[in-house]
């Protein structure tokens, strides 16, 4: 695929993959994502993604589109993960992040969700974060229903 052909799959996506890895062992979670000016944005509670994002920033998107039986395409983002703390430096950064992501409809989801067995009385935190795109691949498939 072209990159303009990746950047059209990541602007009209939402759901992701998102891979990260500690001590050589890999984790894979969903994620809900904006795509814009070559990054990711997504938005977290605090667990397993990302405690391991912050020990070791690279990671890996995977998002795929289907639109028929045997028609699809997948794109692959190689990215360096970027927390954007409630901070006065990071503030235009943030609020451009949560703009992006109000956007569509369940934006919180599944990042702000968390299993019933993992909620406190406490207010969870909230963690907006970004990646930036280092490599991206692409491909597609379209096949005819006729023989």
């Amino acid at each position: 695929m072209t990159r303009a052909e990746i950047g059209t799959v990541l602007s009209e996506s939402r759901l992701g993959r998102l891979a990260c890895v500690k001590d050589n062992r890999p984790y894979v979670v969903p994620i809900h994502f904006a795509f814009a000016e070559n990054h990711l944005y997504s938005f977290s509670l605090l667990g397993r993604k990302i405690e391991w994002m912050r020990m070791n920033p690279w990671v890996c998107v995977q998002v795929d589109q289907f639109s028929g039986k045997r028609t699809w395409r997948s794109v692959v983002v190689n990215g360096v993960f970027h927390e954007l703390p409630e901070d006065p430096v990071m503030r235009f950064d943030r609020g451009h992040a949560w703009d992006l992501l109000r956007k569509r409809a369940d934006w919180w989801e599944p990042g702000g969700l968390k299993p019933s067995s993992q909620r406190s009385m406490r207010a969870p935190e909230t963690i907006f974060y970004r990646i930036r795109i280092e490599s991206s691949s692409g491909r597609q498939a379209t096949v005819d229903d006729e023989f």
